[in-house]
């Protein structure tokens, strides 16, 4: 008689690839919602380096500490597509994991302005040993090249921490080179630990989380832009200004979801081969989806005289983030269901078209949105003529 759900303990052992009605847990479901509160610090200073006319320097901090958050939400991700025991030990490490995530969100502004990873770094170090733990447990659970696999796992995620824990001791000019070679190792850790076993994680599962996921950065857009718009109107009553930035900015949202969502990804997920270039390839996604927020918040701050910048800058922080989204979700998964030229190049030259509403001077972001409305129109127009009864 197997043990029930949230029992103490059980042997961790690897879950079917076939099990049917695979869901994501409440667990999960809480673990991604704590994920916010780091995706909404990064943000933040996003927009603040980019109102105050400093985008070199936001964009970098911005795409560094988003590794951190997208990294350790990834591996998690898939160990547990795999090996989720759903017992007290799995959900206490869980927990512990989560608590990283706290620590982590916390570190993010002393990152960003003073160039300072302590506290980032230690909560990546929680989030991250913690999974080792699982790994080891899976490890103690399984037999043959399972357990070689776990047992990988759990030495690169232990090795790979003690080189973020020598970062901080790097002069900050070298913080940056060593940041970006961590970066190539921690992202070699999966290959290297499944160069002879594929761990079985669960391809409706895999292709739900990272749904999810895309729905809460994208959810996260719509809240920092609410609270720009609501915050502007509240000091300068400027409708006429903010209209159109919080229009076009819903267009672009609306559409980003649909467009995600407009194909069954798992039937592509098939193998390692094609899932961690998808699962990678993802970084752009999330970064991206959650840069559109920051960017509206950037264009309703310069649109009331809050931001030292242009307004084809404020309208870059939108368009630049949204055609990246657009061509990325192509070519990592919308291409693979399109039928002929024309359904091919609909998003690619959509991103192309946003990117020139980044001149439509005030009304830009309502330009932009205009164009993500019709670029769903149009594939939805192509996509019924494709199933179309011939006569």
């Amino acid at each position: 008689m197997s043990n029930p759900a949230g029992a103490a303990f059980r042997r961790m052992t690897a879950r079917s690839r076939d099990e049917t009605h695979r869901a994501s847990t409440p667990l999960e479901l809480f673990f991604d919602l704590c994920f916010v509160v780091a995706v909404a610090q990064a943000g933040a200073r996003l927009v603040h380096a980019l109102a105050a006319g400093h985008p070199g320097n936001g964009v970098v901090g911005y795409l560094l500490v988003f590794f951190g958050i997208w990294w350790a939400w990834m591996n998690f991700s898939w160990f547990a597509s795999a090996y989720d025991t759903d017992d007290v030990l799995y959900r206490i490490t869980t927990l512990v994991q989560i608590t990283g995530v706290l620590i982590f969100a916390a570190g993010v502004p002393r990152a960003f302005d003073d160039n300072d990873w302590t506290i980032t770094v230690i909560g990546y170090s929680v989030m991250r040993l913690a999974l080792a733990s699982q790994w080891l447990r899976a490890a103690h659970g399984e037999t043959g090249d399972a357990r070689g696999c776990a047992l990988r796992y759990a030495f690169g995620v232990t090795v790979c921490q003690f080189g973020w824990i020598g970062l901080l001791f790097l002069p900050d000019g070298a913080k940056v080179w060593a940041f970006l070679g961590l970066i190539v190792v921690e992202l070699s850790v999966p290959l290297f630990a499944e160069r002879r076993h594929q761990t079985p994680w669960h391809p409706q599962h895999i292709a739900e989380r990272y749904g999810l996921f895309t729905i809460i950065v994208l959810g996260e857009s719509i809240a920092a832009a609410t609270v720009a718009v609501q915050s502007a109107l509240d000091e300068h009553e400027a409708v006429a200004e903010l209209l159109p930035i919080a229009g076009g900015g819903l267009l672009i949202v609306f559409a980003a979801w649909w467009i995600y969502f407009a194909v069954p990804i798992e039937e592509h997920l098939v193998s390692n081969r094609e899932a961690i270039p998808w699962g990678y390839g993802h970084y752009i996604v999330f970064v991206s989806a959650a840069a559109i927020g920051a960017g509206l918040e950037v264009a309703v701050e310069q649109s009331v005289g809050k931001a030292e910048i242009s307004v084809r800058a404020a309208s870059a922080a939108v368009t630049v983030p949204t055609a990246v989204l657009f061509f990325t979700v192509w070519l990592l998964h919308s291409r693979h269901y399109k039928r002929g030229l024309a359904q091919q190049l609909v998003l690619s030259v959509a991103s192309l078209l946003v990117l020139a509403c980044t001149f439509g001077g005030e009304s830009a972001v309502l330009l932009a949105g205009v164009v993500s409305a019709l670029t769903v129109t149009v594939g939805v127009v192509l996509a019924r003529r494709e199933v179309a009864p011939q006569v």
